[in-house]
Order: C-alpha cells, then structure tokens, then sequence
C-alpha cells in the first residue's frame, strides 16, 4: 500500500544542509499498525508529513496504492489527500471558532460533498465517539481528551485507507490518552492502516511493528511489510 524508495529529504539551515530523510526504504502493508520512534530530531515527524503529502521528498520516489504520488501537482495531491489520508495532530489543529461537528464536516466540505450527504456522516461520526452531546461545543469548551476525539473523528469522516498520528497522546493526561490510543487501535481493527509516531515506548510496543529512526534513517525495525 505505502512504498517509499531511497527517500531524502534535505532542508538547507544557512550554509550548512540538513539530511532530516536520509535514504529512507519502507513499505507498509494495507491494515498494518506501525509506531515509529525515535529521540527529536531524528526525523520521525518528517517522515510523517511526507507519508501525509503535507511535504515533498527532495529524491525518491513514494507511492501510494501502486501510484507514485510524488510526480502529482499540488492539486492532484491535495484531493489524494483529502480523500486516502487521515491526520491526528499533538496540538489537536481544530478551529477555535467552529463547533465540535462544523470541525469534523470540514474535510467533506472541502472534499465538495452536498449537505444532505455531509450532515448525516458527521452526526455518525460524532456519536461513535460519544461526542453527540458536545457537538455544538467549540474547542476551548471541551477537555483536551474531546479534543482529541473530535480530531479523530475529523480525520476519518471521509473513511481514509490510511491514519497518522503523531503523538497523538502528547498533550493528555494518562487516562485520556490511553483512551486515545484505544479508539485509533479499534479503527484499525476495521481495516484502516495506523501509523503513530510517539516518544513513549509503551505506546510504541503496542503496535504489530516498530520503526526507530535516528539522524533520518531507519536503524532497527523492518522496512518491509
């Protein structure tokens, strides 16, 4: 499903060049849960956007159901986005002045769906995460853990093949973020492919494969599916 080949991505920090991708050779089957770990800096974050298409590679080639995704233009990688790839984010990134539910809706408003489609799928998605009651809450009303939820069930309203999360349990409390880990762990018992980037080694060890990465490369862990 996910194929990356000799991937490198290279930033330039005044004179100097930063390797933060590092020949990086991976794939990922469909319906795999992967952690990938690693210190900061060593190019796990990185790694992510570019599996999100949220960043290019600067060489390599990255394909995604058999398509090589980084030959795509902007556009062409935003709709591959919008309807393949879910996101779950630390920070939570919802829209302070928009409720629980016009958060969740807005991937399928961007994706063009009508509102007779929209409306029902994100009241689903809402009340699978037990969010139906908050749902016209905006996000300082909510606890860091509904946050989270609402991030989820923003991310997989428009029922993407594939979910990144990076550290998706950073900025909760113990309960809540294993609570968290729970729900991403159920969805990808209904097939969805999860890959979560974290720094805690507990939630690492619970995926079926673990990445670790140093200095932009993959030093243990299977690259291979």
């Amino acid at each position: 499903m996910i194929e990356l080949v000799n991937i490198h991505r290279n930033f330039q920090v005044g004179d100097q060049t930063v390797h933060a991708l590092d020949d990086v050779t991976l794939n990922i089957d469909a319906g795999e849960y992967v952690s990938i770990m690693g210190p900061s800096g060593s190019g796990k974050s990185t790694l992510l956007n570019l599996l999100g298409l949220l960043d290019q590679p600067s060489s390599g080639t990255y394909r995604l159901n058999g398509q090589d995704v980084t030959s795509l233009g902007n556009l062409r990688q935003a709709q591959v986005r919008n309807r393949e790839i879910g996101f779950v984010f630390q920070m939570f990134h919802l829209i302070p002045r928009l409720t629980a539910a016009e958060n969740v809706e807005l991937p399928l408003l961007l994706a063009g769906l009508e509102p007779e489609q929209r409306h029902p799928r994100v009241a689903r998605a809402l009340d699978e995460l037990h969010l139906t009651d908050r749902s016209h809450h905006k996000p300082e009303q909510l606890s860091g853990g509904q946050r989270q939820r609402v991030a989820i069930a923003r991310a997989t309203v428009t029922k993407p093949n594939v979910l990144l999360a990076d550290e998706p349990t950073g900025n909760l409390d113990h309960k809540s973020g294993q609570d968290v880990i729970h729900i991403l762990e159920e969805l990808n018992d209904r097939g969805i492919t999860l890959i979560v980037v974290t720094h805690d080694p507990e939630i690492g060890r619970r995926a079926q494969r673990q990445l670790h990465m140093m200095d932009g490369r993959l030093v243990d862990g299977q690259g291979t599916g």
